[in-house]
């Protein structure tokens, strides 16, 4: 059986992932809680949601929690760290990595001063 639909186009396209402000979520969560009970899928539909994403609001803003209710999987990204902190961090990592190379270098001059010691003796001992 062949398919009647080309091979480069694509029947049904991916959706993006969309975000809403924390008004927005407020304003829907307002409107569906004042919608008569016959008129909330109404709401749902009209904006594309699930009785889950207004459930979820509520909780959120019944909690005080108005920066949860921003997902943070699609919310913008984190405010940067200032300069000097961020440097101070890139800086402590260096200084740890350094020390671990320290550390790593001076237990391999000690097992080679170990190793010299003893070929010196097995050396005068051969004399």
């Amino acid at each position: 059986m062949t398919s009647t639909t080309p091979a480069g186009s694509d029947p049904a396209p991916r959706l993006e992932r969309r975000t809403s402000s924390p008004e927005y979520k407020l304003r829907i969560v307002a409107e569906y809680d004042a919608a008569p009970k016959n008129e909330k899928g109404a709401v749902l539909r009209r904006e594309r949601l699930y009785h889950s994403h207004v459930k979820e609001w509520r909780a959120a803003r019944d909690a005080g929690a108005l920066e949860k209710l921003v997902d943070q999987r699609t919310s913008p990204a984190r405010p940067k760290k200032p300069a000097a902190e961020a440097e101070n961090e890139k800086l402590r990592r260096q200084v740890e990595r350094l020390e671990r190379e320290l550390a790593r270098n001076k237990a391999a001059l000690e097992v080679m001063r170990k190793a010299s010691a003893l070929l010196e003796m097995i050396s005068e001992s051969a004399d």
